[in-house]
């Protein structure tokens, strides 16, 4: 390792299965005890959305749902089940495309497909939404580990995305509590000493990708990570995830130019 660089290191938690009421930062302390770890601290604690959103009791099975006209026409074009279009359109902000199989939307600010309703790792007939608010569930876990643990750490819920003409997942944080999440390298100089004027290090989502190496997307039970000597601010406050405005990301303004 070279001199002045931190050694970073990444901790898979593996859990019982989560279940909905179940309280996850319990499971989760729970769990590193059991592999005879604990919090430090400057730690980050990376959490999947689907089995948070699972012990928040956003588990919905689609029995109970009543599609609509409009669910049942976006189904038929977009190739989907229309009791999971009916719960798109009632957790997206703007469905604008799609190909079959999903729906293109706008979900809590950010691109979504399917408003990131996820049928994998629930039970058959049942679907997780995505937690109802992450930025407000990373600041509770934060406080609770903090609480217990007497340290100050970062948590980041993570949940997983396509990026436009790539194939295959990468990580994005849906909320952050604890730490910066995205570091401004505007101001400081390159390799041959020009300014960077535009340059934003994604940092929460850097991690999340990383973190996603360990945690999988089907059954390996291993629903948060645990993340030593990142090259992050631990801060004791909430920071929002900073977002583009729909105008200034090139991806969404020059779609719906088209």
């Amino acid at each position: 390792m070279q001199a002045g660089f931190p050694s970073l290191q990444m901790f898979g938690i593996k859990t019982p299965l989560i279940r909905p009421g179940d309280n996850i930062a319990d499971i989760i302390i729970g769990s590193l005890e059991k592999q005879d770890m604990q919090f430090q601290d400057n730690d980050v604690l990376i959490i999947a959305e689907s089995p948070l959103a699972t012990s928040e009791k956003r588990l919905v099975c689609l029995a109970d749902i009543d599609p609509g006209e409009k669910a049942n026409k976006l189904a038929e074009e977009y190739q989907l089940d229309a009791r999971e279009m009916e719960l798109i359109l009632q957790e997206c902000d703007e469905i604008f495309g799609g190909v079959p199989g999903a729906a293109l939307t706008i979900t809590k600010g950010t691109l979504a497909p399917n408003a990131g309703i996820d049928g994998s790792n629930a039970p058959e007939g049942y679907v997780v939404l995505l937690p109802k608010n992450a930025q407000e569930s990373a600041g509770r876990i934060r406080r609770e580990i903090k609480d217990r643990c007497k340290c100050k750490i970062g948590v980041i819920i993570g949940d997983s995305r396509t990026q436009p003409l790539r194939l295959g997942c990468v990580g994005i944080a849906l909320g952050t509590s604890g730490m910066v999440p995205v570091e401004d390298a505007r101001g400081t100089l390159d390799l041959f000493g020009k300014e960077m004027v535009i340059t934003r290090k994604a940092m929460a989502d850097n991690l999340v990708s990383a973190a996603q190496l360990l945690m999988g997307e089907a059954g390996e039970s291993v629903p948060a990570v645990l993340v030593r000597g990142a090259p992050v601010q631990i801060v004791d406050d909430d920071i929002e995830m900073p977002l583009f405005s729909r105008d200034e990301c090139m991806y969404y303004s020059n779609i719906r130019k088209a």
